[in-house]
């Protein structure tokens, strides 16, 4: 018996591959995207912790990235790697949703109700030392400098993303550097 169990498991079929996957969401194969979701849930999260700085908005923008991926799978070409193309595809969605979630909660949450929201964000397990002071820049300069610093892009790519001029894409990068290392030597 022990002979059949190893030879059953010498002859079972290795995992799908990403790109195996990805043509099988493309077909309409609900645990092909099942198994895309688990392999990018936490990276897409992670992401959208860090441009939205609360954790309920970026539960809600990572669910809405995967409803879109659901959707819109077959505009990936292959010509960049997925993980790129989903990271991009993320802060696209993020960024958007924040705007529109700025307009409402200016009108709705006082500044004082802000930063009570701050508060309970810092005392959120999930983040390190650096993340809890990157929640506390303001907006626009916290975007800016989890696109530029920590996932990568040059700041070209931020102007297009977030609907501003290269020159304000450095010069919030700056003020948000200037702020963490403030705020790093006094705490």
């Amino acid at each position: 018996m022990q002979g059949h169990a190893a030879e059953a498991r010498a002859t079972a079929p290795p995992p799908p591959s990403e790109a195996e996957l990805i043509q099988q969401v493309k077909k309409g194969n609900q645990q092909a995207f099942a198994q895309l979701y688990q392999q990018h849930i936490k990276r897409v999260y992670a992401l959208c912790l860090r441009l939205a700085a609360d954790t309920t908005q970026a539960e809600d923008v990572s669910q809405e990235v995967f409803v879109q991926l659901w959707q819109k799978i077959h505009s990936f070409d292959g010509k960049a790697q997925f993980s790129t193309w989903l990271h991009r595809v993320t802060s696209n969605i993020a960024i958007s949703h924040l705007r529109k979630q700025k307009n409402w909660l200016q009108r709705v949450v006082s500044s004082e109700a802000q930063g009570m929201e701050y508060e309970q964000v810092a005392q959120c397990q999930e983040l390190n030392g650096l993340d809890k002071l990157i929640v506390r820049l303001p907006e626009r300069a916290r975007q800016v400098f989890v696109l530029h610093a920590v996932e990568g892009y040059r700041h070209e790519e931020i102007a297009k993303i977030m609907n501003m001029a290269v020159g304000s894409s450095k010069s919030q990068y700056h003020r948000a550097r200037g702020l963490l290392k403030e705020w790093y030597e006094h705490e």
